[in-house]
């Protein structure tokens, strides 16, 4: 959000800001753009001038398909294990987000931006990007972290695909997970999955880690790869960090982010069986392939998921936005456009 504002002083403007709670906020001002998460879209998109370029930014999949694929998740393992949990991404203030915006920037692959077609906006794809950047560690030992894995990611256990993963390691004793995510505070996951978590001896749980930390990078270290079987993103930036750090990628296809052959698994249906398939098939790799492909996510993260490159592409996206739409009222960005339009061409 920072680099957002950084990038529309930089091209001319003055910025104010608001939360995106703020639920009270009326603009009194000719604005020329409105930029927005969703949350305030359709509330604020009516009391703006007719000329004012209503821009979304969206960081999830729209919420219908996101809320839906949560509930899903939550009917399978009730299926599974006879157990009902409490559902905690269910997200609607960014429902009409799209309807209201003129046009959106957005983060993920197609995935994300099939979910926004319906409402026949032009959409932005820019790159999300990770606050920490690693070197590569040198002394990584892939022969023996081989068959070592991790879970990575935020609140939302079974909508971020922990329990297919625990279910999945606890028949496979050759393999070891760790876990890390704030698990413990959804109290009816930990309760349904007690004995995966703190009885199964090739699982281990770490709980909530900061990126920053050195923890982080020990852990990056002592493993080869990372799961992470989500069902609804909009490019999940804890798998980005984690190929900022080296870990070749287990990812489902709704977790957005483009992983290639060369760097890891894409998983086309996220089920149990075709997550161990995906892990037997890394750790069966000869150490140096391993070390190809860790490589090779690594070289990708830095080329594509820098905070320099979000701000390149986000201006980029910005620039289009305003050439394409003729709504915003232009300051001094007439030079700045002039240039982008002709390296464009």
């Amino acid at each position: 959000a920072y680099q957002q504002v950084m990038v529309f002083l930089n091209l001319g403007y003055s910025v104010d800001v608001i939360h995106y709670l703020n639920r009270e906020f009326v603009p009194r001002k000719d604005y020329a753009i409105f930029c927005d998460v969703g949350w305030n879209m359709e509330r604020i998109a009516p009391l703006l001038d007719k000329n004012c370029l209503k821009l979304g930014h969206l960081t999830t999949a729209h919420p219908l398909f996101s809320n839906t694929a949560e509930l899903k998740r939550l009917m399978a393992l009730q299926a599974r294990r006879g157990v009902s949990l409490w559902p905690r991404r269910q997200v609607w203030q960014s429902l009409l987000a799209i309807d209201h915006a003129d046009c959106a920037t957005i983060l993920g692959h197609e995935f994300t931006i099939n979910t926004f077609r319906h409402a026949k906006k032009p959409l932005y794809p820019v790159p999300a990007a990770s606050p920490m950047v690693y070197p590569w560690q040198e002394e990584k030992d892939f022969e023996a972290v081989r068959n070592r894995f991790v879970w990575f990611g935020g609140i939302g256990m079974v909508h971020k695909g922990l329990d297919l993963v625990l279910e999945a390691f606890a028949s496979m004793p050759g393999y070891h997970l760790t876990v890390c995510g704030p698990v413990e505070r959804e109290k009816d996951f930990v309760a349904a999955y007690h004995r995966e978590l703190y009885e199964t001896k090739n699982i281990e749980l770490v709980g909530w880690i900061d990126v920053g930390s050195p923890k982080f990078l020990e852990i990056a270290r002592d493993c080869v790869g990372l799961i992470h079987p989500s069902c609804s993103e909009g490019c999940s930036t804890a798998v980005v960090a984690c190929m900022h750090a080296g870990l070749i990628p287990i990812v489902s296809y709704e977790s957005s982010v483009e992983v290639s052959p060369e760097c890891g698994i894409v998983l086309r249906k996220s089920s149990i069986e075709e997550i161990q398939d995906a892990v037997r098939s890394i750790a069966s790799r000869s150490a140096n392939t391993l070390e190809e492909m860790a490589r090779n996510t690594w070289e990708r993260a830095r080329a594509e998921h820098s905070p320099e490159r979000f701000i390149e592409e986000y201006k980029r996206a910005v620039l289009r936005a305003i050439a394409e739409h003729g709504r915003a009222r232009r300051l001094d960005t007439a030079s700045e456009r002039e240039r982008f339009l002709a390296k464009s061409a």
